[in-house]
């Protein structure tokens, strides 16, 4: 069955549901899930709404009507067929479990998107991209070609209509312009509970301090390195017999979950932005559904 869904983020007001639930309503659409969050401390207002048209309404006529009464509020909002798919772009360097795991949950359509490229700096999965006959764009970067290889990445983004972009364990650092073009629209995986270990050894830094607690952070790239909006975390138990082997291995199935999670909850709509942080909506009925079940 066809359904909209309607995301808004404005200064908080009276009469912000009524319009909208009112609007809905004379349109002759059914809401069959509905979420919202008025932030005391930004004066935000948020809200994610699915509904059903039940008397042949057209999605372009609903966006055309709803757009005097954004105005009026001034709200940054979108309205789309939950059907449609994001185009996303996967990067990743040497390290496969992240990219495995999204391929894996894309081809039995537990993410429903299309994923119109990978990108790595090295060669390393190629073959296993191809083999899922998607487009492999090896962009090596070097300190000296750095500027060009942004350049070429954004031309793959440009040119495949990407409407966001997934670091699965890419291990390079992007540029302030970049961060800045596509605000909001990268997703990084950081293989640590942040804030607290930064940087390129979190593990090493977790097993030195003896924490007791691992985990992995899923956040919007800024150009404040592993300092973007979380969308997502978690963590699994060590103890003091382990390694720091051992905290990697149990570390990569953790990111690989956060990982997904973060991707499914933005291509669902349900994260916003705010400020620093983020608001994450929970899930729609049916939304982790797959088509190849068991």
């Amino acid at each position: 069955m066809t359904a909209f869904v309607l995301t808004v983020r404005c200064a908080s007001r009276r009469g912000l549901v009524a319009a909208i639930s009112g609007y809905l309503f004379e349109k002759g659409c059914n809401i069959t899930d509905s979420a919202q969050f008025d932030d005391a401390e930004t004066g935000r207002f948020f809200a994610r709404i699915t509904c059903a048209p039940e008397t042949g309404t057209e999605l372009e006529d609903l966006k055309e009507g709803f757009a005097p009464i954004a105005e009026e509020f001034g709200m940054e909002w979108g309205m789309h067929d939950t059907s449609e798919r994001m185009k996303v772009i996967i990067m990743v360097s040497n390290f496969g479990h992240c990219l495995n795991d999204l391929l894996y949950r894309w081809r039995i359509g537990a993410l429903p998107v299309d994923i119109v490229g990978v990108v790595s700096n090295h060669m390393t999965y190629q073959k296993l991209v191809v083999n899922h006959d998607l487009p492999f764009h090896h962009i090596k970067v070097t300190k000296e070609n750095k500027p060009e290889a942004e350049a070429r990445l954004m031309d793959v983004v440009t040119e495949s209509g990407a409407d966001l972009v997934v670091l699965a364990r890419y291990m390079q650092i992007l540029s302030d312009r970049l961060c800045k073009e596509m605000s909001g629209r990268i997703i990084n995986i950081h293989h640590s509970f942040l804030p607290s270990f930064k940087g390129a050894n979190p593990y090493k830094q977790a097993f030195q301090r003896g924490v007791k607690l691992i985990g992995a952070t899923a956040h919007y790239v800024t150009a404040d390195l592993d300092e973007g909006p979380i969308i997502e975390q978690d963590t699994v138990r060590v103890t003091h017999a382990q390694s720091p082997g051992d905290y990697v291995s149990l570390g990569r199935d953790v990111e690989s979950q956060v990982l997904a999670r973060a991707v499914h909850a933005h291509i669902n709509r349900r994260s916003f932005l705010n400020d620093d942080k983020t608001v994450v909506f929970p899930a729609s009925p049916d939304s982790y559904k797959s088509e190849r079940m068991g």
